[in-house]
């Protein structure tokens, strides 16, 4: 078993400089925390992989292909392999646990 924190893996997160950190990379999948904060813009490129966005903290909007939603706390996005999508419009920042299958990269 693999246990984590989430304020655990924040501060590491913090401690690398980075926006995203992988904790997670398995033979099928990857996970990672990324972190956006409000009024920041998300710089992603479609991924190769199918990817699911669980909102833990935060407000703001997804767009995924044409269609764009709200995200708040508890929100489960799903984006198909090679779509382009992007938060935008971060009210509040965003922490947000992402699930690739197969693992990123």
């Amino acid at each position: 078993m693999k246990a984590f924190r989430l304020d655990e893996l924040e501060a590491e997160r913090v401690a690398n400089d980075g926006a995203y950190l992988q904790f997670l990379r398995e033979r099928n999948m990857s996970v990672g925390l990324y972190a956006l904060d409000a009024g920041q813009l998300d710089p992603q490129q479609p991924h190769k992989e199918d990817e699911v966005y669980f909102v833990v903290s935060g407000r703001g909007s997804i767009t995924v292909g044409a269609e764009t939603t709200q995200v708040g706390r508890g929100s489960v996005v799903y984006v198909p392999a090679g779509v382009p999508h992007r938060f935008h419009h971060i009210t509040e920042d965003l922490r947000v646990m992402v699930v690739f299958s197969p693992p990123e990269g």
